[in-house]
């Protein structure tokens, strides 16, 4: 038994040194994972985009903005005057909160005259709302503490309340996680059911040998991808619809947005997942690897790199840069707007531009691959 089982490691031994392909995946793809999942799964809330409401425009009012930009936690992401441009710069998240200061806020310090800074935060996503709420409490509280320092021993007011902090959550003023979740998982699940199932249509041909007559039928690659592609377009896009029904049905997931613009936002979502599951089925040789492909590019990027779970703009700019060839990213943020915020084309048309993009460098990839098979 001790001869034969060491012929057999030699045996698989050598089989893997000549298979490098192999070797390659075992040694290099989990230290890959690890490095780039690593540095993605961060649950630090950094780099806060800060949009600035500065109606006192003094040192004092600079020095309370110049401690939310020096902590860490925030980076200034524009100055904004009045309601309409700090609305479009959460709507588009240009910024993820907004620091609002009072006019006459230098006198009224000098006067000794209690202060209120308002704080208005995105709460489309709950764990990163609450940070932020968190962060902003502890910053506009060291600030009194300092106006404690300066005015010590002064007559008038107890100085213990100058300064106080008023946050407004919007969209989600409960701060329920549902209502972050929910969108993401939306996502999740479609994008998993719909990448798997296309994948497994190519294969299913080559496995079953009839590809050779495909072949010699008069169909253009173009047209086998696309008959590929629609049936399980149609079908995915109907269980999407039902998830989001059910969502709204049993999670109290709002609809503030155009029905239109949620529906367009699914359909170019999936379109782009089947092409992504189309290319995976001309790569692989049988059902079994499409499978494992299929779930591997779907299950984690949509997990870990879509903003699902973790904020992006807490990764590591490298990390950033690779986010953005992921299509669930776009769908969710798109999602969470047209759903939460009521917002309409002009908010989210770069999300569905990138969409739109995705799907045809998929479905283009996939007729080209297609097309050398069929020579």
């Amino acid at each position: 038994m001790i001869v034969t089982t060491r012929a057999m490691v030699l045996k698989e031994l050598r089989q893997i040194r000549r298979d490098r392909r192999t070797l390659l995946i075992l040694l290099f793809v989990p230290a890959l994972f690890l490095l780039l999942y690593g540095y993605a799964l961060n649950f630090d809330i950094r780099n806060i985009k800060l949009a600035v409401d500065d109606r006192d425009g003094t040192t004092a009012s600079r020095e309370l903005i110049a401690a939310f930009t020096n902590s860490g936690y925030f980076t200034y992401a524009g100055s904004v005057y009045g309601g309409p441009s700090l609305e479009r710069m959460i709507d588009t998240n240009e910024a993820r909160a907004a620091l609002v200061i009072p006019a006459n806020y230098s006198r009224d310090l000098a006067r000794r005259t209690p202060v209120r800074i308002q704080v208005i935060v995105n709460g489309d996503n709950a764990n990163t709302a609450s940070a932020v709420v968190g962060y902003a409490g502890a910053i506009v509280a060291e600030a009194g503490a300092e106006m404690v320092a300066r005015l010590a021993g002064a007559p008038g007011t107890t100085p213990q309340a100058l300064v106080g902090f008023e946050p407004r959550v919007w969209y989600n003023p409960q701060l329920r996680s549902t209502l972050f979740l929910v969108p993401g998982l939306i996502a999740y699940i479609t994008m998993i059911t719909a990448v798997i199932s296309t994948s497994l249509a190519v294969v299913r041909e080559k496995e079953r040998g009839t590809m050779e007559q495909i072949r010699m039928a008069p169909v253009s690659p173009l047209a086998f991808v696309l008959g590929k592609t629609v049936p399980y377009s149609v079908i995915a896009f109907v269980s999407a619809v039902l998830i989001v029904l059910v969502s709204m049905a049993l999670f109290d997931l709002p609809q503030r947005g155009p029905w239109w613009l949620l529906f367009l936002a699914i359909g170019l979502f999936l379109i782009g997942a089947q092409g992504q599951g189309l290319l995976i089925s001309t790569v692989a040789s049988t059902q079994q690897v499409a499978f494992q492909l299929a779930l591997l590019s779907s299950f984690l990027p949509t997990f870990i790199l879509s903003g699902f779970i973790f904020p992006i703009t807490s990764m590591p700019p490298a990390v950033q840069l690779i986010t953005r060839v992921v299509p669930a990213r776009y769908f969710v943020s798109a999602l969470r707007s047209v759903v939460l915020k009521g917002a309409g084309i002009e908010v989210v048309w770069q999300s569905l531009v990138a969409l739109v993009i995705f799907a045809s460098v998929m479905l283009g990839l996939s007729a080209l691959r297609l097309k050398r098979e069929w020579r």
